[in-house]
C-alpha cells in the first residue's frame, strides 16, 4: 500500500524578503482518493500567515493538488497543496515488528534431539539424567533456578 505525502509550498515573508518554503504536512497510507480528500480538507481550512489583511481567497484544483491564492491589500500570496507518493525516506521510522505468538518460555531450554552423552530418555523428560542436553530445573515462571553460567570455568 503506497504512502502519500501531503505537501504545501507556501509564500512566507513580505516585500523583497518574500520567498517560498516547502513543508510536509502529513504522511498517509492508503488509497489515493482518501489522501486527496484529506489534502482538500487541509487546503480548505488553511490560514497562512500572510496576507494579514485579506481581500479575496480563491482555491483551485489542479492535477494532484490545490492552489490557494490570497489577495491582500498590497500583494498576493499563494500556497500550493500537492499530493505525492513517497518513494524514499532516509529518516523513515523503523517498521513496527509483526507480533509473534507467545512461545512457551520453557521450550527454549529443552533439547529437540538427544545430545551426545545423554542417556536414554534424558532429552524427552522421561529420565532424570544430568547430561549436557538435560533440561534445567525451572521455577513456576519458566526461569532456570540455576543460571547457565554458574560453574563455568571459561569465564571469571
Amino acid at each position: 500500500m503506497p504512502t502519500w505525502g501531503l505537501i504545501v509550498e507556501t509564500t512566507v515573508g513580505i516585500g523583497q524578503r518574500k520567498r517560498t518554503e516547502t513543508y510536509v504536512l502529513a504522511h498517509m497510507t492508503g488509497d489515493r482518493e482518501e489522501a486527496m480528500a484529506e489534502l482538500e480538507r487541509r487546503a480548505k481550512v488553511a490560514q497562512p500567515e500572510h496576507p494579514r489583511t485579506r481581500r479575496r481567497r480563491r482555491l483551485f484544483r489542479h492535477g494532484d493538488g490545490f492552489l490557494l491564492v490570497l489577495d491582500g491589500s498590497w500583494e498576493s500570496y499563494s500556497s500550493r497543496f500537492t499530493l505525492a507518493e513517497l518513494l524514499e525516506d532516509s529518516d523513515a521510522p523503523a517498521p513496527e515488528p509483526v507480533p509473534q505468538p507467545e512461545d512457551d518460555p520453557t521450550e527454549r531450554w529443552l533439547a529437540s534431539e538427544p545430545l551426545a552423552g545423554d542417556g536414554p530418555g534424558e532429552a524427552d523428560g522421561t529420565g532424570g539424567g544430568t547430561g549436557a542436553g538435560a533440561a534445567p530445573e525451572l521455577d513456576e515462571d519458566g526461569i532456570p533456578v540455576k543460571p547457565s553460567w554458574l560453574g563455568r570455568t571459561d569465564i571469571s
